[in-house]
This record gives structure tokens, sequence and C-alpha cells, in this order.
């Protein structure tokens, strides 16, 4: 719920309308702080979960839900914040691939299986929060200079958002894959168990 109630802050604090805009990047580095803060509040209540035994219908249900609205309104807004970098095409894959997992788990459950995540959505999963981090910082700034050490915060950006994007259509492809694998089962399995019947049926009506 509270990553739910986190989505309109965040848009807020992407937006003009941020009292906290000023020369020193205060508007990006809160926003980084913000948006790293929720992200990690994902895994914590995970684990929690787990760990007390408090798994709940209503915390299945919304656990997804949140993540996504959550990454969601961070690609739109940054299409709108930083377009040199996230184009709208950007947006749409990430947005189309988050629907496609939601559609292939919603029809394996009610075919009585589960998809589970893969280590491709969780990899995808960090590069996300990486990604949409380095975008806002690279709205400030270029680079940091550290001495003689400098950080390219804007390649840094551009290079997360592209990766981001190639592992986000491998990971859909293999959901997509495992998805296909265990449907095929199912539907053999369901075949099978359909011949049977009528074969035990047949037996029955053919008279001693």
């Amino acid at each position: 719920m509270g990553r739910i109630f986190s989505v309109p802050l965040l848009i807020w604090m992407l937006s003009p309308h941020f009292p906290l805009r000023g020369p020193n990047g205060e508007q990006e580095i809160l926003t980084s702080l913000f948006f790293i803060l929720v992200s990690i509040s994902d895994g914590v209540d995970g684990y929690l979960a787990r760990r007390r035994g408090q798994i709940t219908t209503i915390g299945m249900l919304l656990d997804p839900l949140a993540d996504k609205l959550l990454i969601t309104a961070a690609f739109i807004c940054l299409v709108q914040y930083c377009p040199d970098i996230v184009k709208p095409w950007i947006a749409v894959l990430v947005i189309g691939r988050e629907f496609l997992v939601s559609g292939l788990r919603s029809i394996a459950s009610t075919e009585g299986f589960t998809i589970e995540a893969s280590d491709l959505g969780k990899l995808k999963t960090v590069i996300q929060i990486v990604s949409v981090v380095a975008v806002i910082l690279a709205h400030r700034w270029d680079a940091w200079h550290f001495g003689w050490f400098i950080m390219p915060v804007r390649p840094v950006a551009v290079t997360a958002i592209y990766f981001m994007a190639i592992v986000s259509t491998i990971s859909a492809v293999d959901y997509f894959w495992a998805f296909w694998r265990k449907i095929d089962r199912a539907t053999t399995s369901r075949r099978q168990r359909d011949n049977d019947f009528v074969l035990s049926r047949k037996k029955k009506d053919i008279p001693a």
C-alpha cells in the first residue's frame, strides 16, 4: 500500500511543480533517493512476509500491482522529464512487457500452474531501478568530478536504459517460452485424461 501511495508522490517529484528545484540538483537527488527507498521496500516487505508467514491474498494481489504502477509511472514521467534519453518507444516497451507477463501469469493461474520469477526477470528489475536513478541524475549532470576520477553520469544513464530495454525483451521471451512449455504440457495432459475417460466409458458401454 505504501508503494502504491508513493506513485502520485513520485509523479509530483518529477514534475515542474516540485518546489525544491534548484541549481544544485536538489530535485534530482531527492527524487533518486525516494525512488531507491521505495524500490528497496519491495524486497523488504516480501522478505518479512515470507519470514513471518504473513503471505496474504491481498498482498499477492497488491505487490505486483504496486511494482508495475511504480515502474510505469517512472518511465512515463521520464519521457517528459528527460526526453533525450528516454524515448517514447522505450516506455512502451517497458509497459508492454509488464502487461504481457501479467497476462501470461493470469492465464497460467486459470490453468492451474504458476510462472515463477526467472533470474532474467530479477536482473531486469535491478537494471530498471539503476536506469531510472541514472536518468534522473543525468537530467542535471553530464558527469561527476571527484578529483582525478570522473563519473560519466549521462553515458551510464544511456547505457543502462538501452541495456534495460534489451534485458526486458529477452526476459519477456523467456517468460513466454516458459509459459508455452507449461501450457503445452497441461494441454497434453488434459487431452490424455479426456481420452482415457472416453475409452473407459466405451468399455462400460460394451455388453459383457
